[in-house]
């Protein structure tokens, strides 16, 4: 770089960079998270930001949303240490663009160290190479819980994922939200009654995946594209827009299932959706908080089952706060045994972004500190010190301002923090074992003995 260049030092596109009270809106978020998650028995893990690439391709993922990257060649010195690794600098590697498939490696790699069914959670930073957009990153926090079991995994983990979900948003408080729950064996037995080819399903469960972004016309449009007559299009569209209560919902897809051809498949989905159901509500979340929705089909190639979205009414174009789903062939492909799953993900960075944008959510204050004991005189110090110490001894957050200034310069520097609180403690009040506490959101200002500060500071903060 020439002298006298400047540094572009802007976030590059797609990453981003959060102020002090974006962070701490993310970090408490996480807490109500983890605590749910907990609550129920998952353990948390952690997989490397880095995977190989074909850990990454399996399953038919040919990178789409991948950052690729090689292992860099070492310099002459280190080539010593790069031969007896075993690596060759043409390895290919890539960044991790969700927690799933490093999940399915995770358990390969430690199989006989962890006990069945797994339960696991992720709050890691998943990259991917999208094109970068308002409430769209390269560089984001997903929260996922699975449950992966060996052989068998038991259908009431299904129906435990709408209560997690359920806690999480009561807990943060954003409004009414909707579980919408359907089976990809309920789709998957609906086509095979319409007499669609087997290799032709997958490429109609994505079309009816995107109707709620491209509408019914399109989605018709698309599916006669693949070859689906007009007649089955137009049957496909009626089937996925059944709609009244999760009871009947379930009536008609059983009076379907026993009066189409060939509908073994779409009667297991119907049992299976209705066995998730029950155990949904034997967890006792509220009939309001979830549906049966026909048009959900999650697109990814590896569900095979239960699948789930979560919309947030009155804000439907935000699309779904929280998705996943069951999938029995993913883990396995590479153990070469049948390994069962379902889990959830949270996209926290951009659901963080988006509801701050619609106003549902807001930042919290810039510093976690509740007090701030301000400096009346530099020979007081040692005083300050003392009383900061005291306080935070209580479970109380202090700032001690070590820096001598206007008294309502300390008050503004506070304020600007969200701090609602200043401890004044001039030459009068330390010799008498005082101290004035003024709210700074009320103006109001208190004598308190030093001994009792602590217990008025936590009366006043409840």
């Amino acid at each position: 770089m020439a002298k006298g260049d400047k540094i572009n030092f802007s976030t590059p596109s797609g990453f981003p960079e959060f102020l002090p009270s974006e962070k701490r809106l993310e970090l408490y978020l996480l807490d109500i998270i983890r605590r749910v998650f907990e609550s129920y028995g998952f353990t948390p893990i952690e997989t490397p930001a880095v995977e190989r690439l074909e850990v990454l391709q399996a399953k038919g993922n040919q990178g789409d949303n991948i950052i690729y990257g090689i292992d860099p060649i070492l310099p002459p010195n280190r080539q010593a240490e790069r031969d007896r690794s075993g690596e060759t600098g043409s390895e290919a590697r890539a960044l991790k663009f969700d927690q799933t498939v490093p999940l399915a490696a995770y358990i390969a790699r430690h199989l006989n160290e962890l006990t069945f069914p797994f339960a696991r959670y992720q709050t890691d930073v998943v990259f991917r190479g999208e094109r970068a957009k308002d409430g769209r990153f390269r560089q984001f926090r997903q929260c996922d819980i699975d449950v992966v079991a060996r052989r068998e995994l038991s259908l009431l983990y299904d129906a435990q994922m709408p209560a997690i979900i359920t806690e999480i948003f009561e807990a943060i408080n954003i409004g009414d939200f909707l579980i919408r729950i359907n089976n990809r064996k309920v789709l998957t037995g609906f086509f095979k009654s319409l007499g669609i080819a087997e290799n032709q399903i997958k490429s109609c469960i994505g079309i009816v995946d995107t109707l709620e972004k491209i509408g019914e016309s399109k989605v018709k449009q698309d599916l006669e594209k693949e070859g689906i007559a007009a007649e089955q299009s137009q049957k496909i569209i009626e089937f996925i827009k059944i709609d009244g209560s999760v009871d009947e919902v379930l009536d008609k897809l059983k009076h379907l299932a026993q009066n189409l051809p060939e509908t073994e498949q779409l009667s297991l989905g119907v049992t299976e959706l209705e066995t998730v159901i029950a155990g949904v509500r034997n967890l006792g979340v509220a009939e309001n908080r979830f549906c049966i929705d026909l048009s959900i089909a999650r697109g990814l190639d590896y569900y095979t089952g239960t699948v789930y979205e979560t919309t947030l009414l009155g804000h439907e174009a935000l699309g779904s706060i929280c998705s996943g789903g069951r999938y029995e062939e993913l883990v396995g492909v590479f153990l070469g045994e049948k390994m069962p799953g379902v889990g959830i993900s949270i996209g926290l960075t951009r659901l963080i972004s988006r509801l701050l944008k619609a106003g549902i959510l807001n930042t919290l204050a810039a510093t976690p500190a509740q007090v701030m004991v301000v400096n009346m005189q530099e020979d007081l110090m040692p005083t300050y010190l003392k009383v900061s110490q005291h306080l935070r001894q209580a479970g109380i957050n202090v700032i001690t301002n070590f820096d001598k200034r206007p008294l309502g310069k300390q008050f503004q520097l506070a304020d600007k923090q969200g701090i609602q609180f200043c401890v004044i403690i001039g030459s009068e009040e330390a010799a008498a074992q005082k101290s004035s506490l003024k709210d700074l959101k009320t103006g109001e200002q208190v004598e308190v003995l030093l001994e009792n500060l602590a217990e008025e500071v936590r009366r006043r903060l409840t």
